[in-house]
């Protein structure tokens, strides 16, 4: 039944970058930024270089660790800055102004439970917050310290725990260390055929545990879209014990303890491994591009689409400026990215009736699509997600998918306001809430900096009941500004979202950024019973302090 342990993929040779998204290898060259810089009014003339961790100020460690835990510990500077901040657009315009902010005393890289219980004891004594960190690629400030209550900050870097411990063929599940990056994970799996199949775009550069803690939205556009859905059970070390809950199919015992620490950002436990429910690997794929001339039509057809029992793995709506931006259509048309697979028929003729249903609302479509066996299926270190399809708007907007990051940062040294924000909402407020926040953050953009702003979107994932609106801003910046305008954009938008009662984020955490629009949106008895969970099981207040709760 239970199958042995797996070996992580060996680290790759190629470099992360310390500041910006992903690879440092695989950002934008000057010319590239200077060229996408001219596109856009009000940018910088010439790319802002690239920041070298040798030119920051990184001060001494303001503790030392005791010797028992010396060996799971660094002090190494560039190790240090490359922990104190996630990918965010406000990270990277800090990184290359030189002002990251508060820079970690310490890296600790636990290998084990023990490891982990050991670092916390030794935190609270010493009064050092300890902020969990997994692939880093946080974008709302939560792996970040802010203030200065504490007398030193550790970061606390599970990837040294990335191993899949077990897997359980009969019942399709495994228990995976929380530091396991998305490749590695996909690649242990592999041999056993079967996949978590969770596909964010962070997917290259993020954890399981990082997953789990921030309650992720991956692969599936309907259906099973967050990582909630796959969890059988977690090991949490917390300062007050470690909770193992029990590996269930289901359970109606109480209040569920997955629950609690499910989205809890590291602020009450540490997510150390988790029992995931697995699948076999999709040997059928098809997909197809629908495009419409009128927005709102293209809203019913997803609408219609969510409430059939058609269940697409793909359904993502692109406005016309998104769809350009992407080039999947470059004639003012919103296009509709559809993608089915299976592991054991073909799809494609439950692609042909989404194609039906949304030609019966107004899309036009060419027939360019198709099923194709492939395989074992998805799950590549550098596109999840692809698949041998003939569709060529669907490839193109996946490849400009996973080279956005990149891009925006490519934006950001040249002065421009480059960023993204999500939300989710009920159908009937949807319209309106993409109407609004376009008009007032492209209004804001103007007031900020004297120039237009592209205010684009796109549906991500879609429910019968709403969807998960995610919205692109271009715009220009002020030259040193750059965060406080963007500070400013993202405040009209989330005066948006809190007036048509759309969530502060559908997939990408609190953190410290979306604390604001948090506090607004709970119920104050949930908040009441969080703040005494936080007291209870981190009554010294190191668990990185200032996430959820204060």
């Amino acid at each position: 039944m239970a199958g042995t342990t797996s070996q992580p993929t060996q680290p790759t040779a190629r470099t992360r970058s310390w500041w910006g998204w992903g690879w440092a290898d695989a950002h934008p060259d000057d010319a590239e930024c200077t060229a996408m810089g001219a596109l856009l009014p009000g940018t910088l003339s010439r790319p802002l270089p690239v920041p070298r961790v040798r030119d920051l100020a990184v001060a001494a460690p303001a503790v030392e660790p005791p010797r028992s835990l010396a060996h799971l510990i660094d002090a190494d500077p560039a190790d240090r800055a490359a922990h104190s901040m996630g990918k965010a657009y406000r990270d990277v315009v800090r990184a290359l102004r030189g002002r990251p902010g508060r820079i970690p005393d310490l890296v600790a890289r636990p290998t084990d439970d023990q490891g982990v219980a050991d670092l916390l004891d030794w935190a609270g004594e010493r009064q050092v917050a300890v902020v969990p960190y997994g692939g880093g690629s946080s974008v709302t400030g939560g792996v970040e310290y802010r203030g200065d209550a504490h007398r030193a900050v550790m970061s606390l870097d599970l990837t040294a725990m990335g191993r899949v411990l077990e897997v359980d063929t009969e019942g399709r599940a495994a228990r995976i260390q929380a530091g396991t990056l998305g490749p590695s994970l996909e690649d242990q799996l592999r041999t056993h055929g079967l996949t978590l199949r969770h596909f964010p775009q962070s997917f290259e550069f993020s954890t399981l545990g990082g997953w789990l803690a921030t309650r992720a939205g991956g692969h599936y556009a309907t259906g099973r879209t967050h990582i909630d859905d796959f969890v059988q059970s977690l090991c949490v070390v917390t300062p007050a014990g470690i909770s193992n809950s029990w590996r269930l199919p289901a359970s109606g015992a109480g209040p569920s303890p997955d629950r609690l620490f499910l989205g809890s950002e590291g602020a009450l436990g540490v997510i150390t491994e988790a029992w995931v429910r697995l699948q076999e690997r999709p040997r059928h794929k098809a997909s197809a591009a629908v495009a419409f001339t009128d927005f709102r039509s293209a809203l019913r057809a997803v609408r219609a689409l969510a409430q059939s029992d058609l269940s697409p793995a793909n359904c993502r709506l692109l406005d016309s400026g998104e769809a350009a931006l992407s080039g999947a259509a470059h004639d003012g048309s919103s296009v509709l990215v559809l993608g089915f697979e299976s592991a054991d028929e073909p799809v494609t003729a439950r692609l042909e009736r989404a194609v039906a249903l949304a030609r019966s609302h107004g899309g036009r479509y060419d027939g360019s699509g198709g099923d194709g066996g492939v395989g074992g299926g998805g799950g590549s270190k550098g596109s999840p997600e692809a698949s041998p399809d003939g569709d060529a708007a669907v490839s193109a907007w996946r490849s400009a998918f996973l080279r956005m990051p990149y891009l925006r940062d490519g934006l950001a040294r040249m002065g421009a306001v480059a960023e993204t924000f999500e939300t989710a909402a009920t159908w009937d407020r949807i319209p309106d809430l993409i109407d609004e926040v376009r008009r007032e953050v492209g209004e804001a953009a103007v007031k900020a900096t004297g120039f237009p702003a592209t205010v684009n979107c796109r549906l991500t994932h879609v429910y019968p009941d709403g969807a998960a609106p995610y919205f692109t801003v271009l715009a220009a910046g002020r030259a040193g500004d750059e965060v406080a305008v963007w500070d400013d954009l993202k405040a009209v938008a989330s005066e948006v979202l809190n007036r048509h009662r759309a969530t502060i984020t559908h997939h990408h955490a609190v953190g410290r950024d979306h604390r604001p629009g948090y506090d607004r949106q709970r119920p104050e008895p949930f908040a009441l019973a969080l703040r005494a969970a936080k007291g209870a099981l981190d009554p010294r207040g190191i668990l990185n302090p200032g996430v959820l709760v204060d």
